[in-house]
């Protein structure tokens, strides 16, 4: 059955390949051999083609591909006051290659001004007629990536804090979405799904963690993000 609104009956999540021209662009900035403004040019234009491949093909949920992002979800977080990523030692080894790897950590009482991408999903928005989606990751992310040993223990005595400044940093970021336009926001990775691998649990409870609390404190922060979203919203 046809669906006017969201979620429609076949729609994408997360990032798309890369044009050879932006990945090359992208290069080119790492070098300083371009501006962010020129850089923000050509990825205008990766997107604009992806928005009209994407309307071609029939969909009424249209993203931008994730193309201004590095990392699906170190990009949106590293953006929130108090946390900051760093170089990681390791690297993950895909099919065809290695991706360099970042570590992620709270260093400072987490808060949320207007998040950049807000203006990235306002750019996607002007230039389609369908519905504009968008795909942050999940409060959860934060602390299953990085667990007790991410977070300042001079900034967070105890995590029931960082639990609640986290999702109160949420809900200001789903409201300035809504506020930009957006009415379909996914958020991407809830973890849920690790808490019931036995291999995962162990490493949980390895770290510190009780599995078993879990599932209450990431529903918590989750809820946190979305209660003050406006009725007939994603």
């Amino acid at each position: 059955m046809f669906r006017a609104t969201p979620p429609f009956r076949a729609d994408h999540v997360g990032s798309l390949l890369r044009p050879q021209y932006l990945k090359d662009a992208r290069a080119r900035r790492e070098r300083g051999d371009i501006s962010v403004e020129q850089l923000r040019d050509i990825e205008d234009r990766a997107i604009q083609e992806l928005i009209a491949k994407q309307e071609a093909i029939g969909l009424r949920g249209i993203t931008d591909g994730e193309f201004r992002r590095s990392f699906w979800h170190l990009d949106f977080l590293e953006k929130l006051s108090g946390i900051e990523s760093y170089p990681a030692e390791q690297s993950l080894q895909f099919k065809g290659g290695q991706a360099k790897v970042k570590g992620i950590r709270v260093t400072s009482r987490i808060e949320a001004g207007l998040h950049p991408m807000i203006g990235d999903f306002s750019f996607l928005r002007a230039n389609t007629n369908q519905t504009a989606k968008v795909s942050i990751p999940s409060p959860s992310v934060l602390h299953y990536r990085g667990g007790r040993r991410a977070v300042s223990e001079s900034v967070y005595p105890t995590m029931d804090q960082f639990y609640h400044d986290l999702g109160q940093a949420y809900k200001k970021v789903v409201g300035d979405f809504g506020a930009a336009g957006c009415k379909y926001l996914q958020l991407d990775d809830v973890n849920f799904t690790y808490l019931c691998d036995s291999e995962q649990r162990q490493m949980l409870r390895t770290r510190g963690d009780d599995p078993d609390r879990l599932p209450d404190i990431y529903a918590d922060m989750i809820n946190a993000a979305i209660s003050g979203r406006t009725p007939g919203c994603g």
